[in-house]
């Protein structure tokens, strides 16, 4: 029952984190600002996310992971609560920290209450639960939005009700499940390293993770703009989907990939990436929202296998007792690049126009994908002569 109830508490509170997605445009037009403030809007959430994991992020194995938990539903309430009341700039900005704030403290707490409350039966598919509750609440955050945005009343505001209520109801579910941290450890803020021995397997998956979050971030942030001033288009229930695909895609990647060898894995992920630029490079070209739709399902499937595998490929070759510390700069990086490249996509898209900005985004993440699979080629074939 708590494996559940931790399970429903991730997936619910990651829902809030996305669900603005589909009104930004809304917002755009009633506060009269352009695609470089949305996407300003939308990186403050990186910022949050961060912060909570580089100073919460050992908090749940001193305290427990009930009160850090319960924490984070504080955020997401006042998030929503922060959306639901906001008429400016700024209190969007905070409304999207808190949901940072909300999302960095779930991360790392809930995947580790949730792997500990698992059953035995369900011990070795623990992982791929938690993972489902985390991207799968990312994705249905916008295509719940969307459709509650299109069609229901109060566009701007009864998304975050109903987000309120999910929340409640998993501060509810937090309460219930038993705690299941040993509390073996002191607080202090999280380190960030890379040891030299696993440097250079590090700097590959690094660059993988970076370009698929990128992507994850240009369509979490931009993509109703695409589909409304590229592709002519302003359903936001559309729009929304669009959005939640890619998260979607990522989420089943991750699983169906699970067991495959990493560094194979990170080449295969980083060469589904790429191919998802060109379909996006073509789908602005063209203006056409089967190619915008294609192109964020084929970047999932890109990003969740590199991002997954690649963050394996780390553990493996990390230290046992230093991998916590490799693995919140892994998570670092990832975030840091949800956020800085999609507002140079607002600043590009201000100078050269959305459609351009967008192809060249395409196109900078395409080739660092690829310098990513060059690099696991050529070290394949050294490791390969060595032999």
């Amino acid at each position: 029952m708590a494996f559940g109830l931790l399970a429903y508490a991730f997936a619910a509170i990651m829902v809030g984190t996305t669900m603005p997605t589909p009104m930004y445009a809304l917002y755009a037009e009633r506060m009269h600002f352009a695609v470089l403030t949305t996407t300003v809007i939308y990186a403050t959430y990186a910022g949050g996310v961060l912060f909570a994991l580089l100073v919460f992020g050992r908090w749940s194995d001193a305290i427990g992971r009930r009160p850090v938990l319960l924490a984070g539903v504080a955020c997401a309430m006042a998030s929503a609560a922060v959306f639901l009341a906001a008429d400016s700039v700024p209190q969007l900005l905070v409304g999207r920290v808190l949901s940072g704030l909300s999302a960095g403290i779930f991360t790392g707490t809930a995947t580790a209450a949730v792997i500990e409350a698992a059953p035995p039966n369900w011990r070795s598919r623990a992982a791929a639960v938690a993972t489902v509750a985390n991207i799968g609440g990312l994705g249905t955050g916008p295509m719940l939005a969307g459709l509650l945005v299109q069609y229901a009343p109060a566009p701007l505001h009864l998304s975050f009700v109903v987000h309120i209520v999910m929340a409640v109801l998993a501060g509810a579910a937090v309460l219930i499940a038993p705690e299941t941290s040993p509390r073996a450890s002191s607080i202090g803020v999280q380190r960030l390293s890379v040891p030299a021995e696993v440097r250079s397997v590090f700097a590959i998956a690094a660059l993988a993770a970076f370009a698929g979050f990128a992507v994850t971030g240009l369509f979490a942030a931009v993509a109703p703009s695409f589909l409304a001033d590229v592709v002519g288009i302003g359903n936001h229930a559309v729009a929304g989907a669009i959005a939640g695909s890619i998260f979607a895609a990522s989420a089943v990647a991750q699983i169906a990939a699970r067991n495959m060898p990493p560094p194979r894995a990170v080449a295969i992920g980083c060469a589904i990436l790429v191919a998802g630029m060109v379909i996006l490079a073509v789908a602005l070209a063209l203006s056409s929202l089967a190619g915008l739709l294609a192109a964020a399902v084929v970047a999932g499937v890109g990003q969740g296998i590199s991002f997954s595998r690649g963050l394996a490929a780390v553990a493996e070759k990390s230290p046992p007792d230093r991998r916590a510390e490799v693995g919140s700069t892994y998570f670092v990086i990832a975030y840091v690049a949800i956020s800085l490249p999609v507002v140079g996509e607002g600043l590009a898209a201000r100078h050269w126009g959305l459609r351009t900005a967008g192809v060249t985004f395409a196109v900078v993440v395409a080739v660092l994908a690829l310098i990513c699979l060059v690099a696991i080629l050529v070290e394949e074939a050294r490791e390969s002569a060595t032999v």
